[in-house]
């Protein structure tokens, strides 16, 4: 008999991609040296960016297969190649001073990096962790959440002592190695295995056995309405969520007049209630349900986006924008094990990849609505209004969501033993 792994390294071994793929939250450190050194505008080296996100959705959308056909160990090495070589790429289209390689090796193949990568470890961790889905697949995406806390500071030091070029280089290199090792270690458990003493619970009663609402390939949960719910849910919330974090260094300027180095410190900072928000709330949610953590997450932040824009203490407005960074990395962490709760782990990844389309049309909608807000009205505070109207439209979602479920449990007869959700 082999040994079985360790579920809590190979959750180490997640953490470890999205902590190197996370890097590109961290791109803003690459905008002002490029624009610069190449007299490039802001837009276009941001638009660098938005290139990567764009193809993290359409790769994940459309290597989801690719991760189940092959497992998590051949999709986590395709991730290390593309996000390694794209990243590496980027330090030969500096050293040319071609911004269309520049979107061709950052945005293009380091965004399918991104995307395979993504998603890779996160159907493998839910099935490890059948005792706890939420924790497992939020310990991975924390990763991605904290990642730009970690890059930003050894970005800026290595711009600073050996140029744009040799960082992209380095950190291409880099990534590449932690993602190849992380990847090598990753595998599926095999079938019917269950953590060490959970069968024993299950059979005293101290543990109910979490059985899915169905289990569905990917091409039949996108025809069922509540993978559309769950599309919806993750779109407005990041939709929302994003526009606040392009916006909120310059909304804390003008709401509570900080200055610009004081709002810079706050961004900063809050950055980490997004990676924080991501452990908690997924955690959270394998004792409340997915559906309420998702309701939840749209009552905070109706109430918290109609106040912002009245808010005139410090403080509150601090601890307000630290609770929409943390619903905005909760929703992402929460997904994954929502999908398994309603559609089962048969092709969780390939799901998982058909949702994250959301996250690709919510990284331009949202950015792009608060600017325009800002440029037509003069101020960013006006774009509040509109996105706590819409969590008012996420919410209806929910419940609507609510009713299809019970519906569907109705339907099969057992809702005493399904813990898909808890009302």
């Amino acid at each position: 008999m082999s040994k079985v792994k360790n579920r809590w390294l190979i959750a180490l071994s997640g953490v470890g991609i999205h902590i190197s793929i996370g890097s590109v939250y961290a791109w803003s450190n690459f905008t002002t040296p490029l624009s610069e050194k190449f007299k490039w505008t802001a837009s276009e080296v941001q638009l660098t960016f938005s290139l990567a996100i764009l193809f993290l959705g359409l790769s994940a959308a459309f290597l989801g297969h690719f991760v189940e056909k092959h497992g998590p160990r051949k999709a986590g090495i395709l991730a290390a190649v593309f996000f390694g070589v794209g990243v590496a790429g980027s330090g030969l289209a500096v050293q040319l001073g071609s911004l269309p390689l520049l979107y061709v090796f950052y945005g293009a193949l380091g965004g399918i990096g991104l995307g395979v990568g993504y998603i890779a470890p996160v159907s493998t961790l839910v099935k490890w962790f059948p005792d706890r889905r939420g924790l497992a697949t939020g310990l991975a995406i924390m990763g991605f959440g904290f990642a730009a806390a970690i890059s930003s500071p050894i970005m800026d030091s290595l711009i600073k002592s050996v140029g744009i070029a040799n960082t992209f280089y380095i950190l291409g290199i880099s990534y590449f190695i932690v993602m190849l090792v992380s990847s090598l270690y990753l595998e599926k458990p095999k079938e019917g295995w269950a953590p060490e003493g959970y069968q024993e619970k299950v059979d005293s009663g101290k543990a109910a056995v979490a059985q899915d609402l169905s289990q569905l390939t990917a091409n039949e949960a996108i025809k069922t309405k509540r993978f559309y719910y769950l599309w919806l849910m993750l779109f407005i919330n990041v939709t929302c969520g994003i526009a606040i974090l392009s916006a909120a260094k310059p909304l804390a300027q003008e709401s509570i007049g900080m200055t610009t180095a004081e709002a810079a410190a706050l961004v900063g900072v809050l950055g980490l209630f997004n990676g924080f928000g991501r452990i908690g709330w997924a955690s959270v949610s394998d004792y409340i349900g997915r559906t309420n953590t998702y309701t939840t997450f749209f009552v905070l932040q109706i109430v918290l986006f109609f106040l912002l824009p009245n808010v005139t203490t410090t403080i509150v407005f601090e601890i307000m924008l630290a609770i929409v960074y943390t619903c905005y990395g909760g929703g992402f962490a929460s997904i994954p094990a929502y999908i398994g709760d309603l559609f089962g782990t048969k092709q969780l990844g390939a799901i998982h990849g058909y949702i994250l389309t959301a996250w690709a049309a919510a990284g331009l909608a949202g950015p792009l609505f608060a600017a325009w807000v800002k440029d037509t009205t003069g101020s960013y505070a006006e774009s509040l209004t509109f996105f706590a109207a819409l969590f008012i439209v996420a919410l209806i979602v929910s419940f609507l969501a609510r009713l299809d479920i019970r519906r569907l449990k109705r339907e099969k007869g057992t809702d005493e033993q399904l813990r898909v959700e808890h009302f």
